[in-house]
């Protein structure tokens, strides 16, 4: 039997009966002929790539590219408890995959941003996309929130879209992608970013209802160097003297590591990582 030819929009009109009807709006707007059949062709090739694909890293690193196409080279995915206000891992979730700059990922957590950050804010009363500036001026956000905006931009991320992802029984999730300059998203590029963020959230759903632990391989060379000195017998305290980050930190990469491993306490994970060979006390 022949298969159907894929488009972003015939792709995305068998999305949409399986999410929330925040995106039902984008399968009806118009485009030029030339940019949508651009947009199709693209968008295409990512939706056929990702879904050889079968872990959410190597997902994480295709949309990552695929962002590319619109000048975007930083790009952050985060799933949120429904009663907490900033991320929160969730055992057994990818939850929170960035390719962010490494002094501005670990200051934002070190500081605890992702309590006050305007964007996760204003995503969870919000259903479609959003340009950053449009929090920034936002009458409710306050000066600490447009403080974590500006310092971003100190760090390169100095402009930005949020994607909000809504689910069932109040799951949410926030995708960002942000440029290193100063300009504001075109409608257009918005949507073909929204799109690729609502395939990855269902694929990564996906991965998350299939399997329960991610491997090892996963683990990223600094959660490899805080899990290490755990096994060592150090402290979180000790791990940040030793690797010159901060506590919180460590914590934060700590916690990834009893995510991934599906354990319940740094021992286990302790176990799980020595028993899998990722490293050697």
């Amino acid at each position: 039997m022949e298969r159907r030819r894929t488009t972003a929009v015939t792709e995305f009109q068998a999305l949409s009966p399986r999410v929330s009807d925040q995106f039902c709006l984008l399968s009806r707007m118009n485009f030029p002929k030339a940019a949508r059949e651009a947009f199709a062709a693209e968008f295409a090739r990512f939706l056929d790539q990702a879904d050889g694909i079968g872990k959410p890293k190597q997902l994480f690193d295709l949309l990552s590219d695929f962002a590319l196409n619109f000048d975007c080279p930083w790009v952050a995915y985060g799933s949120l408890a429904p009663d907490r206000k900033g991320l929160k891992l969730v055992r057994g979730d990818p939850a929170v995959m960035l390719n962010y700059p490494d002094e501005w990922r670990e200051r934002y957590f070190e500081m605890g941003y992702d309590k006050i950050d305007p964007t996760i804010k204003r995503s969870r009363r919000r259903i479609e996309a959003f340009r950053w500036s449009e929090a920034y001026n936002d009458e409710s956000t306050t000066e600490d929130g447009r403080r974590v905006l500006d310092e971003a931009a100190t760090f390169g991320l100095r402009s930005g879209i949020s994607v909000p992802l809504h689910g069932p029984e109040g799951s949410f999730a926030i995708m960002n992608f942000a440029q290193p300059w100063d300009g504001e998203f075109r409608n257009r590029t918005i949507t073909y970013l929204q799109l690729a963020a609502l395939h990855f959230h269902l694929r990564v759903t996906e991965f998350t209802n299939s399997t329960g632990v991610e491997s090892t391989s996963n683990l990223s060379s600094r959660e490899k160097e805080c899990i290490l000195w755990t096994a060592r017998g150090k402290s979180s305290w000790e791990i940040g003297k030793i690797l010159g980050i901060s506590v919180n930190t460590v914590n934060f990469h700590i916690k990834n590591v009893m995510r991934k491993m599906d354990a319940n306490s740094r021992i286990t994970a302790v176990v799980e990582v020595l028993k899998r060979g990722t490293i050697e006390v």
